[in-house]
């Protein structure tokens, strides 16, 4: 019987195969939105009801190549949060928001996690994501779909990428 009632861990495999996808989507939201200052807001909904969030900011200098930010703390934790949304049997619900410094406002879009993969949101699912708490003042952004991201193929997962 699991310690925590509602929370069965996963597989070996299906974890280390959502690692694959993670480091795949990730690069994929990366190429999507673009050079600049970015900020990735990951949004989880565990199956024993605890909601977890992480926000990561990268400058506008930082070279996104998976490893060369592999070593912030908080970009592991928004990984790690991506594995068991894209694994699935941990988490009921997840989204991931990416913020870009634009002129005049930072533009926003996002991906809800589904079927182990990040599939674009449109723009009044992005609206509800950012619907700020009761007294907290909106930020100012313009909200767009996001872009659908390449899956991985089946030739890529045998390779160990995902």
């Amino acid at each position: 019987m699991p310690a925590r009632p509602g929370f069965i861990p996963p597989d070996k495999a299906a974890t280390e195969a959502a690692m694959d996808r993670t480091l795949d989507a990730l690069a994929a939201v990366f190429e999507a939105i673009g050079r600049g200052q970015r900020t990735l807001d990951i949004a989880i909904m565990r199956t024993d009801g605890v909601p977890l969030c992480q926000t990561v900011e990268f400058s506008p200098t930082t070279n996104i190549e998976l490893s060369g930010i592999l070593g912030d703390d908080d970009y592991y934790t928004l990984a790690v949060f991506l594995v068991f949304a894209l694994e699935g049997s941990t988490v009921t619900g997840a989204t991931l928001l990416a913020t870009t410094a634009a002129e005049p406002r930072p533009r926003t879009c996002g991906w809800t996690v589904r079927d182990g993969w990040l599939h674009p949101m449109n723009t009044a699912a992005v609206e509800v994501a950012l619907t700020p708490c009761p007294g907290v003042a909106a930020e100012d952004r313009e909200i767009y779909t996001a872009p659908a991201l390449p899956e991985p193929t089946a030739s890529d997962e045998g390779s160990g990428r995902g």
